[in-house]
């Protein structure tokens, strides 16, 4: 792919805040709805502080070389719910988050360590590209049922599907539309054009359905704003609530518990970075695990879990939305991300744009995300392109991917819950070691 903008490129001061803000719309769906989720007060701020934190751990160890953002990770849901269910009171849950992120970033860390002493060859054995393009694919593929159910689903309830549908289908015309034929700046912020577009097109239809008594035309719901009453506030960062008192609950029987409900997604969510960044590398032309090199990458991801647990209790992760970002865009530049994170640190400060990021509507949300996640599914296909399929072996190791991928397999153990790409990637590395070399 031609980019715009390579890693190392430095756009104006102007565009570079036009990249953070499209960036931040991409990947805030994601990060703020893992708190959501979690519930136990954790908080969209604190989130968005932690993931902007994590973000900068990882720029800084890799020398600002890997232009993705770092995000609240879904597949430490059950883990985070096992931290607060295991837990005497709430109070430790909120340190069992901290001491359970810690022990997946050591988990990173290790990694790290056996890469720098025995290479990467060993981890190019395990995971060919028969098995990384299919699992890259299936990460876009999973997606595509959260991005169809927001495209028409109202943010108020009541509000008529079609008119969410309209609105969704407008910010992806609108996206697809810059991306193609858009001259100059609207050619590299087709989010913000597509999600503006979107957001006006759901309130003229919300102040038609106020003046007319239609409550069905209303899909936006401003109830983010009115609970506004201040300019600045203080997220409620984990170790704050977690105080000193939860550190007493803490014993043998509890972190036995976070060890298991950590340690083994920690080791799947491994597989998904390596994923993400051969999935990076292929978009940008540049080989990631060589340079800045994946011990350097490991670390940045796993230390920034950590750190960013520190203060918003969500582990983090590399972000699909923020790679179709790259993708689409064209635009490579690291500057864009660290422009990214400063602007999250900021935001989560800041109470009316906390409230009004709020408000953007679940529909106009999917839209976007059918390009991102759609371009995430494509360029897994491009990756495995030369793979020779008319071979059983290979053939199997990608039907086994995708069928357990798209059919959403979910595997669990206890308060551990192996989600749908891990389990596809396992059982597509176990296929490719059972069939082993393929007679001629």
């Amino acid at each position: 792919m031609d980019l715009i903008y390579g890693i190392k490129d430095k756009p104006k001061f102007g565009k570079v805040v036009l990249f953070a803000i499209q960036q931040l719309l991409a990947i805030m769906a994601a990060t703020i709805a893992v708190p959501a989720i979690v519930g136990h007060g954790l908080t969209a701020s604190a989130a968005l502080f932690g993931a902007g934190v994590g973000t900068f751990v990882y720029l800084l160890f890799t020398k600002s070389s890997s232009p993705v953002f770092l995000g609240s990770s879904f597949a430490f849901i059950g883990s985070m719910f096992s931290a607060f269910g295991g837990a005497a009171s709430v109070t430790v849950g909120y340190w069992g988050l901290i001491i359970g992120a810690l022990m997946a970033g050591l988990v990173y860390v290790i990694i790290a360590i056996a890469v720098k002493f025995f290479g990467v060859k060993w981890i190019d054995r395990l995971l060919p590209p028969v098995i990384i393009g299919p699992t890259v694919s299936i990460i876009g593929l999973s997606l595509s049922a959260n991005a169809i159910g927001d495209l028409m689903k109202s943010s108020v309830s009541g509000g008529s599907s079609y008119i969410a549908l309209l609105c969704g289908l407008t910010t992806l015309a609108v996206t697809m539309l810059c991306s193609t034929y858009g001259k100059n700046i609207g050619r590299l912020i087709p989010f913000i054009l597509g999600i503006l577009a979107g957001y006006l097109l759901a309130s003229i239809f919300a102040l038609i359905g106020e003046l007319t008594g239609n409550s069905s035309l209303i899909v936006i719901n401003f109830g983010a704003l009115n609970s506004v009453k201040g300019l600045l506030a203080l997220p409620k960062f984990t170790f704050l609530i977690g105080g000193t008192e939860g550190l007493k609950g803490i014993n043998a029987s509890y972190l036995l518990t976070l060890f298991a409900a950590y340690v083994p997604v920690a080791f799947v969510v491994f597989a998904e970075h390596l994923a993400d960044h051969k999935n990076l590398s292929s978009i940008i032309g540049t080989d990631l695990l060589k340079e800045p090199g994946l011990t350097r990458t490991l670390l940045g991801d796993g230390i920034g879990t950590m750190v960013s647990t520190l203060f918003g209790g969500c582990p983090n992760t590399t972000y699909g939305e923020s790679i179709g970002c790259v993708a689409i865009t064209r635009n490579a530049s690291t500057i864009s991300i660290w422009g990214c994170a400063v602007l999250c640190i900021i935001v989560s400060l800041i109470s009316p744009i906390v409230a009004f990021l709020e408000t953007i509507p679940s529909c106009v949300m999917g839209g976007v995300c059918i390009a991102l996640y759609g371009f995430i599914a494509v360029s897994g296909f491009k990756m495995f392109q030369t793979v020779d399929l008319n071979k059983n072996k290979n053939l199997f190791v990608a039907s086994v991917i995708f069928i357990t991928g798209v059919g959403g397999m979910v595997v669990k153990f206890g308060a551990v819950e192996i989600r749908t790409v891990a389990c596809a990637l396992i059982l597509g590395i176990l296929t490719n070691v059972m069939l082993g070399k393929e007679d001629k």
